[in-house]
C-alpha cells in the first residue's frame, strides 16, 4: 500500500516511475466479506489519498468513520476519551480494509503512467555514479536514478543497501478477527489495556467490530486454538464486555509484533519508507499513517527539487527527507514502545501512579488536543 501510494504520488508530480511488485494485490469486491486486515486511516492519510485522486472511490466503497475513541486501563480503571467534535472535526479517522486501499491504488497506477512490473523479484542491485541498476529474477536489468525501498519490515533491499535496523521483539502476536457484539460500536474505537496486552475493538461499516488483540506468543496460540464460542467469551472478558457479549466471530489470524527503526532512511541513491524504515506496535493504529506521511514528505522533497531544476537525487536532497522522517518515525516508534512498557508494568504502586497519570491527561484539554492533532497528522 505505501509503495503503491509513493509510486502514484511521484507519477502525479511528473516523474517516470516503475513499480516492482512480487504479486498483484488481491482484488477487492463489494460483495465479499470485509477483509481481516484493516487500518485506521488518519485525516492526514485521507488528505494524501484524496490528492492522489483515490480517496473518494475508497470512501464510496466501504469505510467506517469513527468520531470517538475510548481507552482505559484494566488495572486502575482510569479512562481517556477523545471526541472529534472537540477537535473541530467530523471524525477522528476511518477504519478501512487494507485490501481495498491497495487494490484502489493498484488500479490507479496505470492511468497515471506508472509502469507496473509484476511479478518481479529483485535479486540484487548496484549503485553507480549516475543510476541504480537492478537485476531482476528471470528478466532484463532495470535502471533508475533513484530506488525507493518499500518492501516491508523484513526488507532484503534495505540489507543490500547496507542499512542496519534496530529494535526489539515484543514476543507478542496480534490476534485479529471480526466480531458481532450485543451493543452497537457507536462509531467509536475502543481499547482496553490488560495485564496480557491491549485489546482494541474497531468499528466496521457493517456494524461489527474488528478485534486487534496483542498477546504473549504462548497465550496467542491458546486463543487461536479456541473454538468460536470460547473465543467470543474470552474476547468479551478481555474487553470488559464494554460492547456487551461477543456473539459471533470470523476465523482468526495473527501476526508477530516487533519494534524496528532503520539507522538511516537514505544511502546513496536509495531511500526507505514504510515498514522497511520503521515498524511500530499496533496499539496506536499508526503504522500505515506513518508510512503515508513518508510518502507525502518524499514526494514533496523530490518534486520541489525537480521543479527548481535541481538534481533530485543529490545527497543533500535525499538527506533532507531522511532526517525529517527518521526523526518523526523514531519518535513515534519509541513513544508507542514507551506506552507498551508503561501498561505492561503491573506493580501496585506503579498501577496507581499510572491511573493518576491517565486521569490527569484526560483532564488536561490542551494536552489531549495536542495528542489528537499529532495522531491526525
Amino acid at each position: 500500500m505505501v509503495g503503491a501510494a509513493c509510486a502514484l504520488a511521484l507519477a502525479r508530480r511528473g516523474f517516470s516511475v516503475a513499480l516492482l511488485e512480487a504479486r498483484e494485490p488481491q482484488a477487492w469486491h463489494a460483495g465479499e466479506p470485509e477483509d481481516l486486515r484493516v487500518i485506521a486511516l488518519a485525516p492526514s492519510s485521507a488528505r494524501l489519498l484524496d490528492g492522489l485522486g483515490v480517496w473518494r472511490g475508497i470512501e464510496a466503497a466501504r469505510v467506517s468513520p469513527y468520531a470517538h475513541m475510548r481507552v482505559w486501563d484494566a488495572a486502575s480503571g482510569a479512562e481517556l476519551a477523545f471526541d472529534a467534535t472537540r477537535q473541530g472535526r467530523a471524525q477522528l479517522g476511518w477504519i478501512v480494509e487494507n485490501k481495498l486501499v491497495a487494490w484502489t491504488l493498484w488500479n490507479a497506477l496505470e492511468a497515471a503512467g506508472v509502469r507496473r512490473v509484476c511479478p518481479a523479484q529483485v535479486e540484487s542491485f548496484t549503485q553507480r555514479e549516475d543510476r541504480v541498476v537492478l537485476d531482476l529474477a528471470g528478466g532484463e536489468p532495470l535502471s533508475a536514478a533513484l530506488l525507493v525501498i518499500a518492501d516491508g519490515a523484513g526488507s532484503r533491499l534495505r540489507e543490500q543497501a547496507g542499512i542496519a535496523a534496530h529494535g526489539r521483539d515484543y514476543h507478542q502476536r496480534a490476534v485479529v478477527a471480526h466480531v458481532a457484539t450485543e451493543r452497537a460500536h457507536e462509531a467509536t474505537a475502543w481499547q482496553r489495556f490488560t495485564q496480557e496486552g491491549p485489546i482494541a475493538l474497531l468499528p466496521l461499516a457493517d456494524g461489527r467490530s474488528s478485534i486487534v488483540w496483542s498477546l504473549p506468543e504462548a497465550r496467542a496460540r491458546e486463543v487461536l486454538a479456541l473454538d468460536d464460542a470460547a473465543f467470543c467469551e474470552a474476547a468479551g472478558v478481555a474487553s470488559d464486555f464494554r460492547l456487551g457479549r461477543v456473539t459471533t466471530t470470523t476465523p482468526r489470524a495473527s501476526f508477530p509484533l516487533r519494534l524496528q527503526v532503520a539507522e538511516r532512511f537514505a544511502a546513496g541513491r536509495c531511500v526507505l519508507l514504510g515498514d522497511a524504515a520503521h515498524a511500530v506496535h499496533p496499539l496506536a493504529g499508526q503504522g500505515a499513517n506513518i508510512g503515508l506521511r513518508d510518502v507525502a514528505e518524499l514526494a514533496g522533497v523530490l518534486g520541489e527539487a525537480r521543479d527548481a531544476g535541481r538534481d533530485f537525487t543529490a545527497s543533500h536532497i535525499l538527506q533532507r527527507y531522511a532526517r525529517c522522517r527518521r526523526s518523526a518515525g523514531a519518535l513515534d516508534a519509541r513513544a508507542f514502545d514507551a506506552v507498551e512498557r508503561m501498561f505492561a508494568w503491573q506493580a501496585p504502586g506503579w498501577t496507581a501512579l499510572r491511573g493518576l497519570g491517565v486521569r490527569a491527561v484526560d483532564a488536561l484539554g490542551p494536552l489531549k488536543r495536542a495528542l489528537a492533532a499529532h495522531a491526525a497528522g
